[in-house]
């Protein structure tokens, strides 16, 4: 397999002024786009064909693109409407299975491609987590999805998605079924629920390392990081 989409629509509030002129995943990490580094390890995983969802800015990832002498497909999401939305927007785009990764989220080769080349038609990336309540939490039976709780109130696990996944093109019938959550958004972890009640979703603990680009703060330890690892 190796299909990626890449998401990258979103305006990426929590980071401004930061991101006032600069679509969030161009935010530079060591003197280069923090996207490079998601696109570089989805290359050494054997991911090639990439298609990205481009919104906010979007002619700033072209040219991003033609600077480092990336081939991708950008596919304009017009509105920005949750990530279930995003996804949905590629529909005619993808072949029968891809992986989704957001722009703003890094992994290590070596856990891109075990998911990639997991049997299963769906996967989604696990990790455990200290403060679970900030994240979809997800409810587990040995390795398979039950469901994901958002942002939970009370504790009902620490596995977490990290927003890596596997997909087969049958989810595209079920997110154009999705109805708005309360936020006016197609979410995709809806999606994820409903075909964990009918399909075997596979639960991929990472055995390495997911950096979430969220807010200012998580630069500097992204840097000190990279450095560390060498990319």
């Amino acid at each position: 397999m190796k299909e990626a989409l890449i998401l990258a629509a979103g305006r990426g509030t929590r980071l401004m002024p930061l991101t006032s002129n600069t679509p969030k995943p161009l935010i530079e990490v060591n003197g280069k786009p923090f996207l490079f580094y998601v696109i570089k390890n989805l290359h050494k995983a054997g991911i090639t064909d990439l298609k990205i969802i481009v919104g906010y800015k979007k002619e700033k990832i072209a040219e991003f693109l033609k600077r480092y002498n990336i081939k991708a497909t950008l596919i304009f999401q017009e509105e920005q409407k949750g990530t279930g939305h995003a996804v949905l927007t590629s529909r005619k785009y993808m072949g029968k299975e891809f992986l989704v990764v957001s722009g703003d989220n890094l992994f290590s080769s070596n856990d891109i491609k075990a998911i990639a080349n997991n049997k299963s038609d769906y996967v989604i990336g696990a990790l455990k987590h200290e403060n679970p309540e900030q994240y979809g939490v997800l409810i587990t039976r040995k390795n398979k999805l039950i469901s994901i709780v958002e942002k939970p109130k009370v504790f009902v696990g620490n596995l977490i998605n990290v927003g890596l996944y596997k997909f087969h093109h049958h989810i595209f019938s079920v997110l154009e079924n999705i109805k708005e959550s309360e936020r006016g958004e197609i979410e995709l972890t809806d999606a994820i629920t409903q075909i964990a009640q009918t399909h075997h979703f596979e639960v991929f603990p990472l055995k390495d390392y997911w950096l979430d680009l969220g807010k200012k703060e998580d630069i500097p330890k992204i840097a000190e990081f990279l450095k560390k690892v060498g990319e």
